[in-house]
């Protein structure tokens, strides 16, 4: 989170923590008060902070950035590939913690979350899930909707002696 503010913001960064001493207090500072999120929690949010703000953000900063996340309802990605690998089949019907969860395992593909190492598939869900936390955040409602159920009646094919009674009876009904 230092590397990237210290990127993003330099003079703003260097001014704030011109020694090597102020940084290291006001690291352990930002820890005691971020301490109780989780690493991708924090990460989300700075990167939320730097895109809307021109000014270095404060403690208080990053943690509205946390609710916000917190209530959208949004977990963060680990927790959401981890619920994505053990979703049971069939996926539309299992209770999701949120649907962005169940879009960026399908974006990624079912088969190749099942089947693949974590080291290759997390980044390409991170990069699903990323995205669709994105759009929640721009107002976008994402909708798993329910798999189809079976028809009331299933037609079976008819045979040949049905099929020509069915002729004649369309025939006779449009008077042909």
């Amino acid at each position: 989170m230092f590397a990237e503010f210290d990127l993003v913001y330099h003079n703003q960064f260097r001014n704030a923590f011109p020694t090597a001493e102020k940084l290291h207090y006001a690291k352990k500072l930002w820890f005691n008060n971020l301490k109780h999120l989780s690493a991708e929690s924090i990460i989300q949010a700075t990167h939320q902070a730097i895109r809307e703000s021109d000014f270095l953000p404060t403690v208080h900063g990053i943690l509205k950035h946390c609710s916000a996340l917190d209530s959208l309802g949004l977990p963060d990605v680990r927790s959401a590939y981890v619920e994505a690998c053990n979703a049971p089949k069939p996926r539309r019907s299992h209770q999701w913690s949120h649907p962005a969860v169940y879009f960026a395992g399908q974006q990624t593909d079912w088969f190749l979350i099942e089947s693949g190492s974590e080291y290759k598939v997390f980044p390409i869900f991170k990069g699903h899930y990323d995205r669709l936390c994105e759009r929640v955040r721009q107002g976008e409602e994402l909708v798993v909707e329910p798999p189809l159920a079976l028809p009331e009646t299933i037609n079976r094919p008819l045979n040949s002696e049905q099929r020509r009674a069915a002729l004649d009876k369309l025939k006779q009904d449009t008077e042909l």
